[in-house]
């Protein structure tokens, strides 16, 4: 984050501010960041001579810079729409002196916002000792509920439809049909186009390309569209192409993924939620990716196929099959390392549900399929959700499931690694 083109959206100028670094940056909930307190402080002279202390109220507007910060979203740009002042401070309290010499931890959570007074619990310490905290009131002018700060030198259709406190960079081309959400942010250079909705809160990076026509000989112009969520991700030279007739006619994505550089999704594709694709990570056309899957760099999934839910795609892995939920898929061609037991626990599952998840895959690999779904279904410690969708997600499998297991010379590799 840039600090100092971001504070100018404060009410304050050089010498107020307060923040060095930020440390922790989470959209919308939290965030720390860091003050070093030098002898050269300017406030250092007169409190106190020959005892220099840092006085309480600046330590509140170091809290109150930070916090505007979080509010903002760190948007780097002094002429965004938005400025904040403090209004209030409750329940201060200040536990012990900061001098020369100390670094400043300042962590900050967003609490409840009501019209334009915001809340935000706010805390000060050194070496993880609380130094001072309060409750912080600030009032907002613009910011989320602004106007869309569009750069002089973007070209965006007069009809295209631009949410209020959303960000367009220098240079980007917005279509005519293009409708984007509240608080986004857009890069420089990028180009959205056709019949592309996209969600508050997305941050699509600088050259990105977002609903341009699908890669498909039989695609004849005919109106088709994407669809995506919100609190979405796209870095530098992501592509997203809308749908096809054949195909239904849309691409959809869910809420809250990331696709980092050069990932690509093709026509007709559906994406869910919280998702992750690696760099140049590539899915063919009509792929449908399910809840929570990880795929990793380099990666392809031919056109047709699934990947599940909380499945993890391994580095330069080429998928012809369903890729099978819970489980590691990696390698050309693709084989099943496994359950994701790493994801899994991230995401909250217990270590009983995944050694259920694990029994499950035993019986898939030491058996055949009917066999093993077979004993799956009669074992009653197996009787679970989980395990439920796994069984039918292979039993709708029109394109086959990979299951199968690496070679004996690729596990010794592997143990070697």
């Amino acid at each position: 984050m840039r600090i100092l083109p971001a504070l100018e959206r404060l009410s304050y100028r050089y010498p107020s501010v307060l923040v060095d670094a930020v440390t922790l940056f989470e959209p919308g909930r939290r965030i720390v960041a860091v003050k070093n307190v030098t002898v050269n402080e300017e406030f250092f002279q007169g409190h106190f001579p020959g005892t220099p202390l840092m006085p309480g109220v600046l330590m509140i507007e170091a809290l109150t810079q930070v916090a505007s910060l979080l509010i903002f979203d760190g948007t780097a740009s002094a002429s965004a729409p938005g400025c904040a002042w403090l209004r209030g401070v409750d329940n201060a309290k200040f536990r012990r002196q900061v001098v020369p010499g100390d670094r400043l931890q300042l962590d900050v959570t967003l609490g409840r916002r009501r019209g334009n007074i915001v809340r935000a619990i706010a805390a000060a310490s050194v070496e993880d000792q609380v130094v001072a905290e309060a409750e912080l009131v600030i009032a907002v002018e613009g910011g989320p509920d602004a106007a869309a700060d569009i750069h002089p030198t973007a070209i965006v259709h007069p009809e295209a439809r631009i949410g209020k406190g959303t960000v367009v960079g220098p240079y980007v081309t917005i279509g005519r049909h293009v409708v984007i959400g509240r608080s986004c942010k857009i890069g420089a250079s990028s180009v959205i186009d056709g019949w592309t909705e996209i969600g508050d809160f997305t941050d699509i990076a600088p050259l990105a390309s977002i609903g341009l026509a699908p890669q498909d000989l039989k695609y004849q112009g005919e109106p088709t569209r994407l669809v995506i969520g919100h609190h979405n991700v796209f870095r530098e030279f992501v592509t997203i192409h809308r749908g096809t007739a054949g195909g239904g006619g849309l691409t959809s994505i869910g809420s809250h993924n990331l696709f980092m550089a050069y990932a690509h999704v093709a026509h007709d594709c559906h994406i869910g939620d919280h998702c992750i694709f690696g760099n140049a990570a590539t899915l063919g056309g009509h792929v449908t990716v399910e809840d929570c899957a990880t795929i990793s760099a380099y990666s392809g999934v031919h056109q047709f196929c699934r990947v599940g839910q909380h499945a993890f795609i391994g580095g330069y892995t080429v998928v012809t099959r369903d890729a099978l939920p819970f489980a590691k898929t990696v390698g050309n061609r693709a084989r099943i390392y496994g359950v994701n037991a790493i994801g899994l626990k991230r995401r909250g599952f217990t270590p009983e549900m995944v050694d259920r998840l694990r029994r499950a895959y035993r019986q898939l690999v030491q058996h055949n399929t009917s066999r093993a779904l077979e004993l799956i279904e009669r074992d009653p410690t197996l009787q679970t959700p989980e395990v439920a969708y796994l069984v039918q997600f292979i039993t709708s499998a029109r394109r086959g499931v990979i299951l199968r297991r690496p070679s004996r010379k690729l596990d010794d590799a592997a143990d070697a690694d």
